[in-house]
């Protein structure tokens, strides 16, 4: 069994990406890691070659600035890398996400026992969404529980729409649960980075008067703008170990009574899935195979 890795980056060090952590998590599962490197106007190429384990394929790429609809670009330079795997199964993270190493072998494992069932397209992991700082997790609806971070290869498979699932010739993939996480650090960053960050991902998607409109001058991300978190009592994975030592901003949840309300549905729903663990009504790139 061979085992591809793929992922695309752009400007990664300006816009505050852990794309190194993120790349050191997937090289120790991976025979080759495939990455899309964009035309930064930064030192991201060279950064990625000077942790080069050894097994790094760089695919040097150029975006286009009028792929501004609907985050396609995303999904454009993930199929370019997807496209470079030689791999049977292939492993995706994006440059913000992050494996648990303990997590290695029952993934490794995963694949392995998946292998000769052709059923299997793909294989699924909940999700640690980080947000703040290292220590809580966004809690709400709005964050997506699971996806799909596995694919085999030349099936069709292609990245969907903004590049967070995938599809085979329009349908959803068919899937099966892997007892491992994604971390993903993707609201986790120094208020002006993130800031930063926001505007240049929003032009994936909108006007430059669009995106004036909606943040005007604001210069710092107002973190309290977040409908419910929880702590993290867990460990991470030991290449986040140098970045969480280094924060330098401060990130305090907002007291309850300033979250805004919830509508009755939302309620209704949320109350059901905190006493059943069921989350009705959920959004799911995916068909999930039985056991």
């Amino acid at each position: 069994m061979k085992i591809s890795g793929f992922t695309f980056i752009r400007n990664g060090i300006e816009l505050g990406y852990p794309f190194r952590e993120s790349l050191l998590s997937l090289a120790p599962l991976c025979d080759e890691v495939v990455i899309a490197v964009g035309d930064s106007t930064d030192d991201t190429l060279n950064a990625i070659r000077a942790i080069d384990p050894g097994n790094f394929r760089i695919i040097e790429t150029v975006w286009d600035p009028n792929e501004r609809t609907h985050g396609s670009v995303l999904a454009t330079q993930t199929n370019l890398a997807l496209s470079h795997c030689t791999g049977d199964w292939c492993c995706y993270l994006q440059a913000d996400e992050a494996l648990h190493e303990q997590d290695i072998p029952v993934i490794r494992q995963s694949m392995q026992d998946n292998l000769a069932d052709a059923r299997v397209e793909g294989l699924l992991f909940d999700y640690h969404h980080f947000y703040g700082n290292y220590n809580y997790l966004g809690a709400a609806r709005r964050w997506y529980r699971r996806e799909i971070r596995i694919v085999r290869n030349n099936i069709g498979m292609t990245s969907w729409r903004d590049a967070q699932g995938f599809r085979i010739k329009g349908r959803k993939p068919r899937v099966r649960l892997v007892p491992a996480h994604i971390y993903h650090y993707g609201w986790v960053r120094p208020p002006a980075v993130m800031m930063h960050k926001v505007r240049e991902f929003s032009r994936l998607w909108h006007s430059d008067a669009d995106i004036q409109q909606q943040y005007g001058d604001a210069q710092s991300f107002d973190y309290q703008q977040i409908d419910a978190v929880t702590l993290f009592t867990g460990a991470h994975p030991q290449v986040m170990a140098d970045r969480i030592s280094a924060i330098d901003w401060e990130f305090t949840p907002p007291e309850k009574s300033a979250l805004p309300r919830k509508s009755l549905r939302h309620r209704v729903l949320d109350f059901i899935e905190t006493h059943t663990g069921r989350r009705l009504l959920e959004h799911k790139t995916y068909v999930m195979l039985p056991d």
